[in-house]
């Protein structure tokens, strides 16, 4: 499955940079390990128009909000 989700720049940046690989969610989209994620970098009014797509390689719920997860996440080649 590809969820499409929005990612604010910073997070972004630390996303494409390789320095960041895992995204804590919402389980709103009842991911899985396999699942592809396709970031669009929202600044809190606009899409900017760069984008990142991953996939979920692995994910847990422990020590999370109720009903969140930590994915872990892998860009995939020519990813942005």
């Amino acid at each position: 499955m590809i969820h499409e989700l929005k990612i604010l720049p910073e997070h972004f940046e630390a996303v494409t940079s390789g320095r960041k690989q895992f995204e804590i969610r919402k389980n709103d989209g009842d991911y899985k390990v396999g699942d592809r994620l396709y970031l669009r970098e929202w600044n809190g009014e606009n899409f900017t128009g760069d984008s990142y797509k991953a996939e979920v390689t692995y994910i847990t719920d422990y020590a999370q909000k109720d009903g969140y997860v930590v994915m872990g996440i892998e860009g995939l080649e020519g990813a942005k």
